[in-house]
C-alpha cells in the first residue's frame, strides 16, 4: 500500500474540511490528526506458522477550542453524517469543561513552514507473506543450529506502513509515511530446570537494512547458550557494564525526568538542574528528528511546530527540558518541538532519535581494569522513583573478574540513584543505531549489586 502525494493531500483535504465545520459550529480554534496504516505479521514455532494476520486501520481524531476549553473526539468512521456528528459533540463537549489557561494551538511563528523531505521514512515496498514466512523459517533454523540450544520459542517477523496528516486552523497543514520491517526470534539452550531463554531482533524502515536472517538466529542461539549455569555472587559494592541492549534504559529515565509535564509539577529529580553539570564533561546526548531512516524520525512535532536536532546534554550540561506548546505555557518558555499525539489525548511531549554520542574506549578496554563487576544484558522491573531518582532493578548477565567476562550470573539486583550514576558513567566507542533510543556500552561504577 503505497502512500502517494494524492493521499496526502486527500487526507489534508477531509481535516481541512472539518477544521471548517467545527469552526461554523462555533469553536474558537481547531486542530485534527489522521493516521491510516496497514500491517502484515507473522510467526512460527518449530517450523510451524502460528499467526498469519493483515490489518488495516484508519482512525481521526478532532480537537475544538471554545476559548480556553478544549474536547477531543475520535472516530475510525469518516461518513459524512458521523463526522457531523463528531463536530457538534466536540463542541458541546468544549462548551461544558473547566478552562485550560495553558491550552490552545501554535502561534503562526511557531509553525514549521517547510520541513526536510529526504528522511527516507517510507520504504515503498510491502513484502509479500511468503517472503516474511521464508525470513522467519531461517531466522529460527539458524538459532536451532546452534549446539546447546533445545527449544524454540518461536520466530516472528512484521512490516507496518502508516501515514499521518495534522491540521489545524492556524493555518497548519502537513503529512507524511513511515514503514517498518521487523524480524526476531527467541530459543531456549539447556534442559529441565537449567534451560535458558535468550533472543534477538533487528528493526529498521527498509527492509534493505534489516540484519540477516541468519545473523538474528545465529546471535540469538549464542546469547541463550551462554547463559547456561549460571552463578550467584554475594552482595558487594562494584563497577557495573550496561551492555547496549540495557544501556539505552539509562536515557530513557533521563528523557522521562526532563519532560515539560513533570518538570512543571514538580515530580522530576531533575526539576532544578537545567543548565547544570549532570554527566561528565565531554559527554553529549542528542535528540535529533530528523535523522535519515531514523525509526523516530519526523518532519514536524505533533502539534505542527517545527523540530530540530539537539544536544539534550552537551557536555555533560543539560540544555533543554521536551517541551510541547503546554508545558511550555506552563513553565514560560517555548514548544521545543516535542510533541506527539494519537487521535483520542491531548498531546504530550516525547523524544524521538535519542541516543548518547560514543566514548572514546571500546567495551574491551573499559572492562580491562574490573577486577571485580557486573556486566548486565538483562534488567527487570520497574523500580524508578521519579522524584527522588532512586534505582533499582533485577538484573541478569555476567561476572567480570580481572578485566574479563568470566560466567554468567542472575537473580541479582542493581541499585544505586540517577544522580550519582549519570555523573560517574562512561560510555565505550560501540554506538548502533537499533532501537530509537541508543546508547554504547555504558560503565558505572560503584553501584551496589545485591545477590546472595
Amino acid at each position: 500500500m503505497s502512500m502517494p502525494a494524492d493521499s496526502h493531500n486527500a487526507s489534508l483535504s477531509l481535516l481541512e474540511d472539518l477544521i471548517g465545520k467545527a469552526k461554523a459550529a462555533g469553536a474558537d480554534a481547531a486542530d485534527a490528526v489522521l493516521f491510516d496504516g496497514a500491517s502484515l505479521s507473522l510467526s512460527q514455532r518449530l517450523g510451524q506458522p502460528e499467526r498469519l494476520e493483515r490489518a488495516e486501520a484508519g482512525d481521526l481524531g478532532l480537537r475544538v477550542f471554545v476559548g480556553k476549553r478544549q474536547a477531543i473526539v475520535s472516530t475510525t468512521d469518516r461518513s459524512a453524517d458521523t463526522l457531523a456528528a463528531l463536530v457538534e459533540r466536540a463542541v458541546a463537549m468544549a462548551r461544558n469543561v473547566p478552562e485550560d489557561p495553558f491550552s490552545g494551538l501554535a502561534d503562526p511563528d511557531q509553525l514549521a513552514r517547510g520541513w526536510p523531505t529526504d528522511l527516507e521514512m517510507d520504504d515503498p515496498t510491502e513484502p509479500s507473506a511468503e517472503q516474511m514466512i521464508e525470513q522467519a523459517r531461517i531466522a529460527e533454523e539458524s538459532a536451532l543450529a546452534v549446539q546447546g540450544v533445545t527449544n524454540s520459542e518461536g520466530a516472528e517477523a512484521s512490516w507496518s506502513r502508516s501515514h499521518v496528516a495534522i491540521a489545524a486552523s492556524n493555518g497548519f497543514a502537513g503529512a507524511y509515511s513511515i514503514s517498518r520491517r521487523s524480524l526476531s526470534v527467541s530459543v531456549l539452550a539447556g534442559s529441565g530446570t537449567g534451560m535458558e531463554r535468550d533472543y534477538e531482533y533487528s528493526s529498521k524502515v527498509f527492509a534493505a537494512d534489516l540484519a540477516s536472517a541468519e545473523e538474528i538466529g545465529r546471535g540469538a542461539g549464542e546469547k541463550a547458550v551462554r547463559r547456561l549455569n549460571p552463578r550467584k555472587v554475594k552482595t558487594c559494592q562494584v563497577p557495573v557494564v550496561y551492555d547496549p541492549r540495557v544501556s539505552r534504559g539509562l536515557i530513557g529515565h533521563l528523557s522521562g525526568a526532563i519532560t515539560g509535564p513533570s518538570i512543571a509539577r514538580g515530580t522530576s529529580f531533575l526539576k532544578d538542574k537545567m543548565g547544570e553539570q549532570l554527566f561528565r564533561a565531554g559527554i553529549t546526548i542528542v535528540d535529533d528528528p530528523h535523522v535519515r531512516r531514523g525509526l523516530r524520525s519526523k518532519p514536524f512535532d505533533g502539534e505542527g511546530v517545527a523540530n530540530s536536532r539537539r544536544n539534550i546534554i552537551e557536555d555533560g550540561r543539560l540544555t533543554t527540558w521536551l517541551l510541547d506548546l503546554r508545558s511550555a505555557r506552563q513553565l514560560g518558555l517555548t514548544s521545543t518541538g516535542h510533541a506527539s499525539r494519537g487521535t483520542s489525548g491531548p498531546p504530550s511531549p516525547s523524544p524521538s532519535n535519542l541516543y548518547m554520542a560514543p566514548g572514546t574506549r571500546t567495551p574491551e578496554e573499559l572492562i580491562a581494569d574490573i577486577g571485580q563487576g557486573l556486566y548486565i544484558t538483562e534488567l527487570m522491573g520497574m523500580g524508578i522513583n521519579g522524584i527522588t531518582g532512586d534505582y533499582s532493578r533485577g538484573a541478569a548477565g555476567f561476572w567480570i573478574e580481572n578485566g574479563e567476562i568470566a560466567y554468567p550470573v542472575s537473580e541479582l539486583t542493581v541499585a544505586g540513584n540517577l544522580k550519582e550514576m549519570f555523573k560517574v558513567l562512561e560510555p565505550a566507542s560501540d554506538l548502533e543505531f537499533r532501537y530509537g533510543m541508543d546508547a554504547p556500552t555504558i560503565r558505572i561504577d560503584g553501584m551496589t549489586v545485591a545477590g546472595t
